[in-house]
């Protein structure tokens, strides 16, 4: 890849670095939270959403003035093999979660908030494994689109 021009243009590696952020946060939270350090797993997750959303927003931002509002960045002279692991085991999975978990991720905050623990701990049950699962892939999808399919696409030309 070659060097970011312009803030836009860098969006893609700030959006993968605060997923792995994201990712790692998440992993100490749990940690945190087994060990018995509800205060510490607040700040922590409190910290893993903040980075979610300033992801969100770069993301955004990134289809806004980059790509006309796309959903997906295209990429030439892949093979079909390629392309449907890419769309329906990667992306097209990441995507539905990542709009499904953000009313759960409310819920969660809104219940520690509001000390509703049992509510807290039923809802972030289900919604850890895939706010990681979204995280984890983000820098994946971030990783195949810029630096391994442009790979393939210059041994293919």
């Amino acid at each position: 890849m070659n060097s970011p021009t312009t803030f836009i243009d860098a969006l893609p590696a700030i959006n993968a670095t605060l997923n792995g952020i994201t990712t790692l946060l998440l992993i100490v939270g749990f940690v945190l939270i087994k060990q018995g350090k509800p205060r510490a797993h607040g700040l922590t997750m409190l910290t893993a959403t903040i980075s979610s959303a300033l992801f969100l927003a770069g993301y955004l931002l990134h289809k806004v003035f980059h790509h006309d509002l796309q959903i997906a960045t295209r990429f030439p002279n892949l093979s079909d093999s390629w392309r449907y692991t890419y769309w329906f085991a990667i992306l097209i999975p990441h995507l539905i979660l990542a709009i499904v978990m953000l009313p759960f991720i409310g819920a969660g905050l809104w219940f520690a908030y509001t000390k509703q623990f049992a509510r807290h701990r039923r809802v972030q049950r289900f919604t850890l494994p895939i706010w990681l699962y979204v995280s984890v892939t983000g820098v994946l999808i971030y990783w195949l689109l810029y630096h391994f399919f442009p790979a393939l696409n210059a041994r293919a030309a």
